[in-house]
């Protein structure tokens, strides 16, 4: 893997060597699309505890979509543990006063029960609240981890497949599944930390108000700096994460390529161990020098407040004693203070710890958010089910497809007719859009100029889910599911009823029904060699594995792109007599020209556009770009022979 460099004053670079060597470096800049994520980073301090109030509602809304009652005593439980508290307070003042009055000590024991048994209540009863909040915060987060986890993947297996054609997009998908739905998780867990924290500082509050308002003014006071000091540091490692994102997507596909079956092979074969290492330590090190920046700043920061907060911390008590002087707080509540301001201090670090949290898990749950958006706009809405049953034409009127950020159409206004029961064929070279073609008859993608019609009604306004049902499609790359040889095939079509019966009819089919059946333990034979008694295929079996999936969907239009690329003769024979034999419309794509002499029609496409059409004879009669490749590839066969 090479990612060719281009110099910075934008003339190419021509110097192999150089491009081997910093072959990872230039596409590491940050890009135009993520301006916007300057932006948010950029925020200041006012306007992110402006935003906390948002953060937590989003939040609560996220956690009650996922279990109403659970988050329901989240809440109530910390705050009456709060209520708990300043009772506690306000008795530990009773208890403080009974205790120094004059009289003698058995009295002052006497007078100071009532209070000191409120205390210990209200004590035992913060205890009993705070595990029980607990508990409710630690059932709820698996909770909401289920729910933001289903509907991301809900969003991901929804979008149209032109989406993930979308570099933007994709980027930001990666940023969701990376930290996104976790941070939403995170999200929920410390806006309760919030509540908490806030009824904490709440209760405090109200005893120092009750004893002398100044206390509750410099307490407040002095949170500021450990806040900023957080907020700050907060900020800096969101603001290198974000600068980061397509580093670490390099990272990460290096690091696949080091530690995954399919490349192990190759990657020996081609002795690129070394290189690859080189690659990926260039990249380490890199991202070493981006954490230890952010360490030195947040270090810095958090000194700085951690200072200030000491200092400020001191002027509290300083001014406790001058009020206890002056005689403004008497012994007995200055004990008190002295309890509440400790408390409050407590609760006002869970609060600032919690806030900065919140704001920070804030910014990334809302890449989540902005993806889960995007998404949506790129998911087909509920269209009008008004179709019966598979067309008899499927006609292409000026038909063009234009994939995202590409200089020219795949397929440029292109027109045919599908009758229902006929083998059409669509042929062309490398790049010449016969797959792109294939993808749209297929409604894989919607077309960017032009309309497909299913006897004469456009397919925009029908529910695609029921269109594809009526379309099985064989394409060449196929994925590798790491499920049984028997499940492989009955993905085919997981809706309805198919035993085991109609899975070995469709591999006998595609000529696997054999193959499977010499598996270790045939049709169960897990086929993923990274789980424990795991095997795998050849590409020729896991293709002909395919075309079995495609048989046993039983579509009436079946789309064959390049059925039989890693097939031997002997399979490859079997799959297109298949072919043959089937009643439904088939749509075959591919570079071996013999097997489609018999389509009833062919159509040859060059750079999108189609330049030719009609039937193996007619063609070849016209003497054209068809009858050039179809001569080229008899003429090898040929002299293969004469040989």
């Amino acid at each position: 893997m090479k990612w060719p460099v281009k110099p910075r004053d934008g003339s190419e670079n021509t110097d192999e060597a150089d491009v081997a060597t910093d072959s990872v470096v230039p596409e590491l800049e940050q890009q135009g699309w993520q301006v916007h994520d300057e932006k948010v980073t950029g925020t200041g301090f006012l306007t992110m505890a402006a935003r906390l109030p948002a953060l937590v509602a989003q939040a609560l809304r996220l956690a009650w979509s996922a279990s109403p009652a659970t988050t329901a005593a989240c809440v109530v439980l910390n705050v009456v543990s709060g209520v708990a508290t300043t009772f506690g307070l306000l008795a530990t003042q009773g208890a403080a006063a009974a205790l120094l009055t004059q009289a003698p000590t058995a009295e002052r024991i006497q007078a100071a029960i009532p209070s000191l048994i409120i205390v210990g209540t209200m004590l035992a009863a913060r205890s009993g609240l705070s595990m029980a909040a607990g508990w409710a915060q630690a059932r709820l987060r698996p909770l909401v981890s289920n729910a933001v986890e289903t509907d991301f993947y809900r969003a991901t297996t929804g979008m149209q497949l032109a989406a993930f054609d979308n570099a933007s997009l994709t980027d930001e998908m990666d940023k969701s599944h990376q930290r996104g739905t976790t941070a939403v998780t995170s999200l929920v867990e410390e806006a309760i930390d919030v509540i908490t924290g806030a009824v904490g500082v709440a209760a405090v509050a109200g005893a120092l108000a009750i004893i002398h308002p100044l206390l509750l003014g410099l307490l407040i006071v002095a949170a500021i700096p450990t806040g900023w000091a957080a907020v700050r540091s907060a900020r800096a490692e969101y603001t290198s994460w974000h600068a980061r994102v397509a580093r670490r997507r390099r990272l990460w596909v290096l690091e696949n390529l080091m530690a995954s079956r399919p490349t192990a092979a190759e990657l020996r074969s081609l002795d690129l161990a070394d290189w690859l290492l080189a690659e990926h330590r260039k990249l380490l090190a890199l991202e070493t020098a981006a954490d230890f920046v952010v360490l030195r700043s947040q270090t810095w920061t958090r000194a700085v407040g951690g200072v200030i907060a000491g200092l400020a911390g001191v002027g509290v008590y300083i001014a406790l004693g001058w009020l206890m002087t002056v005689q403004a707080v008497p012994l007995s509540a200055g004990a008190a203070a002295v309890l509440a301001i400790q408390s409050g201090r407590s609760s006002l670090n869970l609060l600032i710890s919690s806030i900065n949290s919140l704001f920070e898990q804030g910014l990334y749950a809302g890449d989540h958010t902005r993806f889960m958006t995007r998404a949506a706009e790129h998911t087909p809405t509920p269209r009008p089910d008004r179709l019966a049953g598979p067309p008899d034409v499927i006609r292409l009127e000026q038909v063009s497809l234009r994939y995202p950020d590409a200089e020219r159409d795949a397929v440029d206004e292109v027109s045919l007719e599908i009758h229902t029961g006929r083998t059409i064929a669509l042929v062309g070279e490398n790049g010449s859009g016969k797959t792109s073609l294939a993808a749209l008859i297929a409604g894989l993608y919607e077309p960017t100029g032009g309309v497909i019609t299913w006897d004469g009604r456009d397919i925009a306004g029908m529910d695609t889910g029921r269109l594809r049902e009526h379309i099985a499609v064989v394409t060449q790359d196929y994925h590798h599911w790491p499920f049984t040889a028997g499940v492989n095939i009955h993905i085919g079509r997981t809706t309805g009823r198919g035993g085991r019966e109609r899975v070995e009819a469709a591999a006998r089919a595609a000529d696997a029904h054999g193959m499977i059946t010499e598996l270790p333990k045939g049709y169960n034979t897990l086929l993923d060699r990274r789980f424990k008694d795991g095997h795998d295929l050849s590409g020729g079996q896991w293709q002909r594995l395919t075309a079995a999936r495609s048989f046993y969907r039983d579509a009436p239009i079946l789309i064959c792109d390049e059925p039989s690329a890693a097939l031997d003769a002997r399979a490859e024979h079997v799959l297109f007599e298949t072919l043959k034999a089937r009643r439904g419309t088939t749509i075959l794509i591919t570079h071996r020209l013999a097997n489609v002499r018999h389509a009833d029609a062919i159509y040859v496409l060059d750079h999108g556009r189609l330049i030719e059409q009609g039937t193996h004879d007619e063609l070849t009669a016209i003497d054209g770009r068809y009858a050039e490749l179809f001569g080229l590839q008899s003429r090898g066969y040929s002299a293969e022979r004469a040989e």
